[in-house]
This record gives C-alpha cells, structure tokens and sequence, in this order.
C-alpha cells in the first residue's frame, strides 16, 4: 500500500513537470510568433498611435451619432467598419513589405468597399431628414484613401475634410440655435479629420511606411491578419524558376524613381542653402547679352544631367474608356460618360426618383416632368435643362455648366465648379443659391422678354462688430 501511494506521488510530480514545461513551450512558440518584425510582441507604434485615434475621435463620434440615432447612427457604424479595415491594413503594412502596384489595390479592395458602402447609403436615402449630415460623411469619407496617396498624404485628408465642412456649415444653420446635440456631432466628425491629419504627420509624412522585413504583403497574408489579429502564416513556397529576364526592368525603374524623389526632397529641405552650389555667370557668358554667343548654337547641356528618356521610366497608361450610360436604376437615373451629345431627354419621371450626372462632356440633357433631385459631378461644358425640381440641384467638380429652370426648384448648390451659368424662370425666382469654392458663377434673371446676368459674389470680407464676425460681399474696385 506504502509503494502504491509512492507511486502515485511520483506520478503527479511528473505531470506537473511536464505540465510546465509544456506551457513554457507554448509561451516561448509565442514569443516566436509575436515576434514578427522585431516587435516582440507589441504591435507597431504607428498601429498603437491609430488605435489611440480609434478608441479617441471616432469613438466619440459614434457616441454622439447614436444619440442622433436613425440614419446618422446607421452611417456612424459604416464609418466604424471602414476605420476597422484601415486598421488591418496597416497591421498587414507594419508585418509585411510592400507588394507589387497591382497587389496593393487588391489589398485596398476591402476599405473601398466599405467608403463606396457609405456613399451608396446617402444615394439611397436623399429624402432623409438627415441628409446633410449623411452628405458630410459621403464626400469626405474618401480620405481614408490616404494610404496610397504619396508623397503628402496629409493635404489629401485637408482637401477631403473641407469637402464635408460645406455640408456640416448646413447642419450647423440648421440646428445651432435649437439642438446642441447636431453641434457636437459636427465638432466630433470633423476633429476625426483633424486627428488623421496630425497622425499622419507624425507617423506617415510622405505616404505609408511599409516594412523592411517579413513576407511580401499578399491577399494571404491580408487574411492571416483579419483572422488572427496579429501573427501572419508562414510564407508561400518559393515560385519555380523565372525564365528570361524582361526586356524592361520595371523593378530597377521603381528604385531609381524613389531614389530621384528622396533626393529632390533632400535638396528642397537645404532651404536657402540650395543655392550655395550654382556658379556665378557673368555678363560676358549671358547670351541676352551677346549676341555672338546666340550665333553659335544652342546651348551645351549639363553633363551632369541626362536628358536622354530612360528606357525603363514609367509610361502612363492609356485613358480608360467607358460605355456611355442612360438607365433607370431603381429610382435613380443614371446619366454618365456622354460625350458630344446635345439630344440627351429624360421623360416619363417620377417625384421619388433623382438624376445622378457623371463626367459628361459637350452634351445637353432635358429632364421632363418633376424629380426630387439632380447631381452634376465632374462634368465639363455641360448643359441642362429640366422642369421642376421638388429638392435640390447640385454641381460639384465641373466646369463650365449651364442650368435652365423651366418651373420650379427651392435651392441650387455649387461646390468646387468654374464657370455656371444659371438661367431662372419667373416660377424660380425665390430659389436659394448656394456656393462654396466656386467661380464666374452668374444668375441670369427673366426680365423684359431678355435675360439680365448678375454675378455671384467670389470674395468677401469680414469684419468683428464686437460681439460677432459679420461678412458680407467685397466690392470690386474697377
């Protein structure tokens, strides 16, 4: 009985051991594991200082849009979602080198989603009582695509931030003196652009920072860092041999690119000290100066500099061609890619349906009947014609429009456009007109059997009259 007992000691202290040793092991596999990088398992320092945005300026945004609830809450989750996705690919950028160009838009392919997701949803709800707050995040929500924006990434994510403060500045009009609830959530969304702005500076000032080690980022290795947060798969096995090297070495091409635009910033930072290298000509050597010397030919070129094309620089590649479109999409017209087309009609509309103009060049469309709203988007030398609109009329990124109202529309938005002419009928002459970012507006009123052209105000001045900034038109002095 004595030995029994012994035994049965012996035997627990011998899976407590190996109880231990198994559990070092799988701490020591690990570390390993974490170790990716040479981060030891930590995640990288541009990854934690995101995270810190995460749980900062975005969580507070999603706070205020649940309090608004309905479509802003719905959108505000959209947002959160393609935050997420930004976040696991620069989980994949600090684990993984920098792939081939084609490989890093597959990579991207999940936040382009997400932001067309977004945008679609304000397409899908333009009879929201929300809906510019719901606009505000659809025409900055692109920002996000900083990450393949170089070298200055930072400007990009202003540009996209100034886009949703033409519609906040609206919700602001809107609810500023009645619901202190829109105010905040306006301050919490664009302080999400400020905060990516001031990140991007620290940690991204001339585009990603891909790493310097580990495996060839791939869409494998994209989906290691979706499931398991952080340890990435062993690589692939190596491909079979290559076979005859390409006439062209677009890897050597892309090296020498990075390096001439390293070293051109390198000099651009010297400041003022960029010009202790230029030689002093004088006035016997300017050839302004001598005419002899103007005789003699052109001048030698710098040895120094090669003006010989090289064989392996980047050539840009041809303009993609689109099929023009003119559908009913469920109750969304769609109107796009229509070149040299002046005979372009849209009949038989319905009030809940809108008409969405896209990259429309040198034609003219008339709308028929009465439609909730219409959208101008990268059109040039475009013109239209239409009935009654029962919501708003929009022009953004165009140039050259020209807008005739033939009854009824309460407001026309022009935003990012050079040149719109406005043509009102005396059903529309209590229209709003609303601009930003924009010039050679007119607004040519009916009177007399004739147009008169009135301009739309470009620059303006403003003044403090002691409790308040009042602005007001600037008079040119001719």
């Amino acid at each position: 009985m004595a030995e029994t007992h012994g035994l049965m000691e012996r035997l627990e202290k011998a899976v407590t051991r190996l109880e231990s040793l198994f559990s070092d092991s799988h701490r020591s596999g690990g570390m390993e594991c974490d170790g990716i990088n040479g981060v030891n398992g930590s995640i990288a320092p541009y990854v934690e200082a995101f995270d810190r945005l995460l749980n900062g300026s975005v969580a507070e945004f999603l706070r205020y849009s649940k309090i608004l609830e309905g479509d802003v809450k719905t959108h505000a989750e959209m947002v959160r979602a393609a935050f997420q996705a930004q976040r696991s690919f620069l989980v994949l950028a600090s684990q993984c080198q920098e792939p081939q160009e084609n490989e890093v838009a597959m990579l991207l392919k999940p936040i382009s989603e997400k932001i067309q997701e977004i945008q679609n949803f304000r397409e899908r709800n333009r009879g929201s009582k929300m809906f510019n707050h719901l606009s505000a995040v659809s025409e900055s929500i692109p920002a996000l695509g900083w990450i393949a924006v170089s070298p200055k990434p930072g400007p990009y994510v202003k540009e996209m931030n100034d886009a949703a403060t033409f519609y906040t500045n609206r919700v602001l009009k809107d609810y500023k003196n009645s619901d202190t609830r829109h105010v905040d959530w306006v301050k919490s969304y664009l302080n999400i652009w400020s905060e990516l702005q001031a990140y991007i500076k620290e940690h991204h000032t001339t585009g990603l920072t891909w790493s310097k080690t580990g495996p060839v980022a791939s869409p494998m290795s994209m989906r290691s860092v979706l499931t398991s947060g952080s340890c990435l798969s062993p690589p692939p096995p190596p491909p079979p041999p290559p076979g005859p090297p390409p006439i062209l070495d677009t890897e050597t091409a892309k090296d020498e690119g990075t390096a001439s635009r390293s070293a051109l910033f390198a000099q651009l930072n010297q400041g003022e000290a960029i010009t202790k290298g230029l030689r002093h000509v004088s006035d016997d050597q300017k050839t302004h100066k001598n005419p002899s010397l103007r005789a003699q030919g052109p001048p030698v070129r710098s040895p120094t500099k090669s003006h010989t094309p090289s064989p392996t620089s980047p050539k840009n590649s041809p303009q993609q061609n689109h099929a023009p479109v003119l559908e009913l999409e469920g109750k969304k017209w769609r109107v796009e890619y229509q070149e040299d087309k002046n005979d372009l009609v849209i009949n038989n509309t319905e009030l809940k349906q809108v008409a969405y103009i896209f990259k429309c060049n040198k034609s003219t469309l008339q709308i028929k009947g009465k439609i909730n709203s219409i959208t101008i988007d990268n059109c040039k030398k475009f013109g239209l014609v239409f009935d009654n609109v029962v919501g708003i009329v929009e022009v953004i990124n165009s140039r050259d429009i020209q807008i005739q109202v033939m009854g009824k529309v309460p407001t026309i938005s022009i935003n990012k456009t050079e040149g719109c002419h406005i043509y009102l009928s005396e059903e529309s002459l209590d229209c709003e007109i609303v601009s930003a970012k924009s010039s050679e507006m007119n607004i040519l009123i009916p009177q007399d059997g004739d147009y008169r052209e009135f301009p739309v105000p470009e620059q303006f001045k403003t003044a403090w009259d002691g409790s308040k900034l009042v602005t007001e038109p600037a008079e040119i002095v001719g």
